[in-house]
């Protein structure tokens, strides 16, 4: 089976670090595509506690990940990785089916589902 997006080691390890600083030990990392961004679909991404039956949940380096089923087609093949630079670090997010993305790197198309642009 193929996964639906991959976690660096980088990324897991941050991930792994932020989920033993919550008080629900239950909860898992919920990765979504939802419409609006500047270019029309923007990530995101959280910690839940609660699933949805068409909810696809995914064992990625030790992290329980779970993307609900209209993601999983924006987010098949995605990257996600923490870069760590002199101002502090950020999660990257690389995925291959946006054929745009805005300046701000957090909304993005691809040639399938546009989505509805908002001023960044």
């Amino acid at each position: 089976m193929t996964m639906i997006i991959e976690i660096t080691a980088e990324a897991a390890g941050r991930i792994k670090e932020m989920l033993a600083a919550e008080d629900d030990p239950n909860q898992f990392l919920r990765v979504a595509v939802k419409g609006g961004g500047c270019t029309g679909l923007s990530y995101g991404m959280g910690f839940d506690s609660s699933k949805a039956d068409q909810d696809i949940e995914e064992e990625i380096n030790g992290i329980t990940v779970v993307v609900d089923h209209e993601s999983a087609k924006v987010l098949k093949g995605t990257v996600i990785d923490f870069k760590q630079n002199m101002m502090g670090g950020g999660f990257t997010i690389d995925n291959p089916n946006a054929i745009a993305s805005c300046g701000c790197g957090s909304s993005f198309k691809t040639a399938t589902n546009e989505g509805t642009p908002e001023e960044c």
